[in-house]
């Protein structure tokens, strides 16, 4: 068993502040994960049934950058205008301000939900994709299913009053971490401050983006605010820094000023209080064993699955990461043969373990070769 040295933490640099007590969160629900692992860093009664307003809206975008990562859909292509989308900007609610009978490009529709949170642009959009609203928010709860958002059901494409359209914050991080990890050639539309449409018929609307923590310059990317006076404040946030990445999800929050203090607040909590650790890269990440009667004298490792680990601060003293194998690998050796493995502790307790494939064919000496080598270790116990 051989310890991976790059994972043996210098932990006299934190010995100090390795934890501190909960956030006092001020919202009815909340969780925090890490996107690489999903290790839950935070929650308050996350499966709570909450009304998602329009942190809906990213499962309608999600909708349409599956199309586009398909090939079926072009941001350049345009949409008619109908009266139903239209009238939903007469009445009200966020809106993209669109014309009837408009046409407009799937990616100023895009920017005008994401941005301005617009419930035009999502009824333009629904009906330019699925020919009704109603048969887009199928191809939304399908999806929903394939995620595994097992207590979501969506009800429109926007997230306005609807007692059918509910969700729980837990199922919303997980929807997060899918648009983020599925769609990272369209992802950076949720960090975009502002949004300026060139309208028809009218001078130039520029709207900022409601999430207050894009203008602070933390590292925030997205995601998506939400608000009914029946559920209050919500939203969806993501942070980045360096190589690491935390998703919070909150709702229930008293003022736009509150969301977004109480937000960082989580975000700031799952960074400050654990560390995700890269083991492995999925077949990029290599180890190296020796062989025995092997020509080559090494033979190198792989993982199949990106291999990360979350762990609490103040566990990180009695985290440690092997890896075991029996000894020299005999030759001959298979490509894609298991070779070893890579095995996590926290103390003595096994919490995952991970096989190592071989990287490439390792064949075995000739015979001769073999006994002389054989016959050496006999003599001198050396291989």
């Amino acid at each position: 068993m051989i310890k991976i040295f790059k994972y043996i933490f210098i932990l006299i640099l934190i010995n100090f502040n390795l934890a501190s007590a909960e956030p006092k969160i001020a919202a009815k629900t909340a969780i925090v994960i890490d996107f690489q692992t999903d290790k839950i860093l935070y929650e308050l009664e996350p499966d709570i049934s909450i009304y998602p307003a329009s942190m809906t809206k990213i499962m309608t975008t999600i909708i349409a950058f599956d199309l586009l990562k398909a090939k079926k859909l072009s941001l350049d292509d345009k949409f008619f205008i109908s009266e139903k989308a239209w009238r939903m900007s007469q009445a009200g609610y966020s809106s993209m301000f669109i014309m009837i009978n408009d046409q407009i490009t799937v990616e100023n529709l895009l920017r005008g939900i994401i941005v301005a949170s617009g419930n035009d642009a999502c009824v333009a959009l629904a009906e330019g994709i699925a020919g009704s609203e109603q048969n887009f928010v199928d191809m939304m709860n399908l999806k929903a299913q394939e995620i595994g958002m097992i207590n979501t059901h969506f009800a429109n494409s926007s997230g306005i009053n609807d007692v059918e359209n509910y969700s729980t914050v837990r199922d919303i991080a997980l929807m997060s971490k899918y648009l983020i990890k599925n769609y990272p050639d369209y992802y950076h539309y949720y960090a975009e401050q502002e949004f300026t449409w060139d309208r028809t018929g009218g001078d130039p609307i520029t709207q900022n983006n409601r999430n207050l923590l894009l203008f602070r310059n933390l590292g925030v990317d997205g995601i998506k605010t939400g608000h009914l006076s029946v559920e209050e404040y919500s939203l969806a946030s993501s942070i980045k820094k360096e190589t690491r990445r935390i998703i919070a999800v909150g709702s229930g929050f008293k003022t736009m000023a509150s969301r977004a203090n109480q937000s960082l607040r989580l975000l700031n909590w799952g960074l400050t209080n654990s560390d995700t650790f890269e083991i492995s890269k999925k077949n990029n990440t290599t180890f190296e064993f020796k062989t025995w009667l092997g020509k080559e004298q090494i033979v190198k490792g792989y993982t199949k699955e990106d291999v990360y680990f979350t762990v609490d601060k103040k566990d990180l003293r009695d985290f440690h990461v092997f890896l075991e194998h029996s000894g020299p690998i005999k030759a001959p050796i298979q490509k894609d043969a298991e070779i070893g493995n890579i095995k996590i502790y926290n103390n003595d307790k096994l919490l995952k373990t991970v096989p190592v494939y071989a990287l490439e064919k390792v064949k075995k000496v000739n015979f001769l070769l073999s006994l002389l080598t054989s016959f050496n270790y006999m003599i001198w116990g050396d291989v």
